[in-house]
């Protein structure tokens, strides 16, 4: 086991300088990020400094984190046997590097290690987690998919076993007309830092749904960057599931360039304990006959803390807009909490956008029902936080990663609930000593 190595952004910048020689990929690109990364540092890290965009979340937790780096050879088998069972081509990333014994990839798969390019969607110039990844970036998933062509279901899958932090580069291309669904999950073991940047071209008339589970470890940081750029006539069809993680951030910056273009940003965040899970987008509406749905629902615990911040743009030619969005929270215990932050920003006349939020907590009334016809406690809860979730879990259209969604809810559900019995038996034993 090597010594404690520090997340703060001066032992990010050292590790760049200490590996710079033998990272692939244009230096000038790297140099640059670091540059960036070097006047930005992490957003709230040992300064009271945070951004706009970072308001309601601080990487401090992160900066002051020491991790352990573990063996390089720990065996996957427990991790690999939460990945999803699927009849479907499989892409498995192992600490951040491409696993091809534990992989089955589809046709148009390369690797971020054998075509090093950053692609023109990124921004470390304006995103310190982008420029993060864009310095010690070492692998990742390059997949394109030929016009017309239909790829089915891809699972792309990161396991974190022993690294400390992990930056992978994905990279999605879709050509004019071609269909592609992405489940990509991320699991782990341990502490550690995942950082991965996607960017997704979708291009005319071309259809992508990109379904992300993230259920990394307890003790994990998870920061994910996506950017999507969606031609004329193109969806991009989201939806996030975030379980796992003692600090996560989901953001999305995603470019409606062409005439009809649609993008559809869905999820749900379950927490727990003193979780922080964040869920922030900006769409940019370029072109007219556009259409964004944005809804997020939350389930908050413990002490959790939830965050959606949304920004719909309008540019002044972006006519025969329809743009909305909503966050929902459902708040299980007086100490949660939820900040919500919806924006519109419009410069065109003739546009339909919309936006809103509700917080509130499980019905006593509903649950009095449920209870007085024999249901449970924990039962009657699960029913209505079932109810609450359904609406969001139907916005994932194909059948298998739709039962693959609503399993993983019942496994945080039942582990909620297992805790739940656990405190109250150990409060009766107080009570009776």
């Amino acid at each position: 086991m090597n010594a404690p190595v520090s997340l703060g952004a001066a032992g990010f910048l050292a590790r760049y300088d200490a590996a710079r020689h033998l990272l692939s990929g244009d230096p000038s690109v790297r140099d640059a990020a670091a540059e960036a990364f070097r006047r930005s540092g992490l957003p709230g890290g040992t300064s009271a400094r945070r951004p706009e965009a970072w308001k309601y979340t601080s990487l401090r937790p992160i900066a002051e984190t020491a991790l352990q780096s573990l063996a390089d050879d720990r065996d996957v088998s427990a991790l690999l046997a939460r990945v999803p069972a699927l009849d479907s081509p499989l892409v498995v990333f192992v600490d951040g590097r491409f696993r091809a014994d534990l992989s089955n990839p589809p046709a148009g798969f390369s690797t971020f290690a054998k075509q090093p390019e950053f692609g023109d969607l990124a921004r470390p110039d304006r995103d310190p987690m982008t420029a993060l990844n864009t310095m010690l970036a070492e692998d990742g998933a390059r997949l394109r998919i030929a016009a017309g062509g239909d790829a089915g279901v891809v699972r792309l899958v990161s396991l974190a076993t022993g690294a400390e932090t992990l930056h992978p580069r994905h990279v999605l291309h879709l050509e004019p007309g071609a269909r592609l669904t992405v489940l990509d999950v991320s699991i782990g073991d341990g502490t550690y830092l995942h950082n991965p940047v996607t960017e997704a071209h979708v291009g005319a008339d071309a259809h992508l749904i990109h379904v992300r589970l993230q259920d990394e470890s307890a003790d994990a940081f998870h920061l994910a960057t996506l950017y999507v750029d969606v031609a004329a006539a193109g969806t991009y069809d989201g939806f996030t599931l975030n379980l796992g993680g003692r600090l996560t951030r989901a953001e999305f910056h995603v470019g409606l360039t062409g005439a009809a273009a649609v993008a559809h940003l869905n999820g749900a965040q379950l927490l727990t304990g003193t979780q922080h899970a964040d869920f922030t987008s900006v769409v940019r509406h370029a072109e007219p006959h556009g259409t964004s749905r944005q809804t997020v629902r939350n389930v908050l615990a413990g002490r959790s803390r939830g965050v959606f911040q949304g920004r719909i743009e309008v540019a002044r030619g972006a006519q025969k807009t329809d743009g909305y969005q909503m966050n929902q929270a459902l708040l299980l215990s007086p100490d949660a909490e939820i900040d919500s932050k919806p924006e519109l920003e419009i410069f065109a006349d003739d546009v339909k956008c919309s936006h809103g939020a509700t917080v509130g907590e499980l019905d006593a009334e509903q649950l009095f029902y449920l209870r007085s016809r024999g249901i449970p406690d924990q039962e009657a809860r699960a029913l209505l936080v079932r109810a609450f979730l359904q609406e969001g879990l139907d916005d994932v259209t194909d059948a298998r990663i739709h039962a693959i969604m609503e399993a993983s809810v019942q496994g945080w559900w039942d582990r909620q609930s297992a805790q739940a019995i656990t405190e109250r038996a150990n409060a009766t034993k107080a009570v009776g000593a």
